[in-house]
C-alpha cells in the first residue's frame, strides 16, 4: 500500500465511487495499471484545530492499515475524508465502517449527486 500525494490522484478519486460513513467518506477509483493500491488521507479545517486533525488523520490512518490487508485492490486509489466524528466513534466501529464502505465502494455504488442543477443547462427557453 502506497500513499497518494499528488492534487490530480486526488481530484480523480473524487470523481469515482463514493462511500459516506459516520467517521470519514471513502473515494475510490480504478486507475487501470497494476500497481500496487494507493490510499490518501485528508482532514479540512472544518474538522477542528490541528492538533484534532492530525488525531483524525492518525486514526483513520490505522484503521487503514489493521483493516486493508488484503481488501484494497491492486491498480485502485483510495481516498478516505475524515470527519470529526473519528475523533469521538470507537476504533472498532471506525473498522467496520471502513470494510463496509470498501464493499460499497468495489460494487461501484455511487452516492447521489447532491450539487444543484447548472441553470445554464436548462432546457427551457
Amino acid at each position: 500500500m502506497e500513499r497518494m500525494r499528488r492534487r490530480a490522484d486526488f481530484l480523480a478519486a473524487a470523481r469515482g465511487a463514493k462511500a459516506p460513513t459516520a467517521a470519514f467518506v471513502l473515494q475510490a477509483r480504478v486507475r487501470g495499471d497494476e500497481g500496487p493500491p494507493r490510499v490518501g488521507f485528508t482532514v479540512t479545517k472544518k474538522v477542528g484545530t490541528a492538533v484534532e486533525r492530525n488525531r483524525v488523520r492518525r486514526r483513520l490512518r490505522e484503521v487503514v492499515r489493521l483493516s486493508a490487508a488484503g481488501l484494497l485492490r491492486p491498480g485502485s486509489d483510495y481516498v478516505v475524508i475524515g470527519r470529526r466524528a473519528a475523533l469521538d466513534l470507537p476504533f472498532e466501529r471506525c473498522r467496520a465502517d471502513f470494510v463496509a464502505a470498501l464493499g460499497r465502494v468495489h460494487r461501484g455504488r455511487r452516492t447521489a449527486d447532491r450539487s444543484p442543477p447548472d441553470p445554464r443547462s436548462s432546457t427551457t427557453g
